[in-house]
């Protein structure tokens, strides 16, 4: 699944017209980056919610056939977001399987998706990166491969994760975040991450969009 929902408050003036996952980097928009790679990786059916705009990316990407996959949409409507744990539990029906993988659209990164595996008996398997100097804070620490919220030396959730439709359950139809259910499903010991070392974006200004298109214009990343 790809998350696609977000109206990109910060990137205006470029989302008043466009929505976030369409702003292109490196000559092709952010989701496409995301969908080659999933392609890649041997995805052969993806989700993407949306809603600030969302009838323009289902025109730009399509049925997915142009990446050999197949592609569901789930339309949250228009400022109608329902935040990314009540965006995923309202495509939860479209997930064909579980464990699923899921990938926020406003991220850049070359994440061997692949690789990611999730343990039988855990409800979530998170990626984390280094603290971008906008985040130094950081969000979870990970120790010998579990995820815990608490720990002196924190890294960033980069947006990618490995989830069980067990994590949602209970959660009713709403708007809520994600960040609560992980942080209850790391209590009970039941979430494993890896560190990635390597490239990894936030696009949530226009200053980082120009920066990572003009790296991305300069390398041959395809």
């Amino acid at each position: 699944m790809i998350l696609a929902a977000g109206r990109g408050e910060r990137m205006r003036p470029l989302t008043d017209h466009t929505p976030k996952p369409l702003l292109e980097v490196g000559g092709k928009p952010l989701i496409v980056w995301h969908i080659e790679r999933l392609a890649a990786a041997g995805v052969r059916h993806l989700v993407i919610n949306h809603a600030h705009l969302g009838e323009q990316i289902e025109k730009r990407i399509g049925s997915g056939a142009t990446w050999g996959l197949r592609i569901s949409y789930s339309a949250e409507g228009e400022g109608r977001a329902l935040e990314t744990g009540g965006g995923i539990f309202r495509a939860l029906p479209l997930l064909a399987a579980s464990p699923f993988l899921v990938v926020n659209a406003d991220v850049w990164c070359d994440i061997d998706l692949a690789a990611l595996q999730i343990a039988e008996q855990d409800l979530a398997h998170l990626v984390l990166v280094d603290n971008p100097a906008h985040h130094p804070e950081g969000d979870f620490a990970l120790q010998q491969g579990r995820v815990s919220s608490r720990g002196d030396v924190r890294l960033t959730f980069s947006g990618v994760g490995v989830y069980r439709t067990e994590l949602f359950a209970g959660c009713e139809p709403a708007a809520f975040p994600l960040a609560p259910l992980l942080r209850e499903a790391m209590a009970a010991g039941r979430v494993s991450g890896i560190h990635h070392p390597g490239a990894w974006w936030d696009i949530g200004t226009p200053q980082r969009l120009a920066a990572l298109d003009q790296q991305l214009r300069g390398r041959d990343l395809d």
